[in-house]
């Protein structure tokens, strides 16, 4: 039987506790044995937009999951060509591990917008996601063909924000994991 293995993208720009309850819930799913969190060095949707460096949000992502059993943080898409689809990252785990079956992990805010991603047909084609659900989000014009490859997984939500961490410089404490919050007081970042 193949391992069962959820992949989790983002910009994590920084990563907060919403991140990591999100992906206790993957992992708490019964679905997927291991959780692959792979950091996204330049994302297509987000071209131009001022990042913290790549080096630092993936420092921020190890100290985040460090105690978190079957979680591995991936620097795979920084050795990928650019820009970081989806597809590709999918394509070559697909390629280097057969014996490895793959679910792309989302928020369900993300499925409302997931037939506006890069090929995501030939993504429901190579492999089924798994979502988690939200209050208030609504998903009732999300496309047929889309849900018929859908898991909805229970989750509660913790109320954070990457958008607002970087607003308040970095100072919304309470929002992030204690190793990223003094990580990002040593470096100064989000100033």
């Amino acid at each position: 039987m193949k391992e069962r293995l959820g992949i989790f993208g983002g910009t994590f720009d920084p990563v907060h506790n919403g991140h990591v309850q999100i992906a206790r819930s993957f992992l708490n799913s019964g679905l997927i044995q291991k959780l692959l969190i792979l950091l996204t060095p330049s994302p297509p949707h987000k071209y131009g937009k001022r990042q913290v460096d790549y080096f630092h949000r993936y420092n921020m992502l190890k100290l985040a999951f460090e105690n978190i059993e079957n979680v591995e943080v991936s620097d795979l898409e920084m050795k990928l060509s650019k820009p970081s689809f989806t597809l590709q990252t999918v394509r070559y785990l697909q390629k280097e591990n057969p014996d490895q079956q793959f679910y792309l992990c989302l928020g369900e805010d993300s499925l409302r917008d997931f037939h506006k991603w890069h090929k995501y047909d030939e993504l429901l084609e190579r492999l089924c996601l798994i979502v988690a659900k939200r209050p208030g989000i609504d998903t009732s014009e999300v496309v047929p063909e889309i849900l018929e490859r859908t898991i909805f997984i229970s989750h509660e939500p913790v109320s954070a924000s990457s958008t607002t961490i970087r607003e308040l410089n970095g100072k919304k404490k309470s929002d992030l994991p204690l190793p990223v919050a003094e990580y990002i007081k040593k470096h100064n970042l989000y100033q």
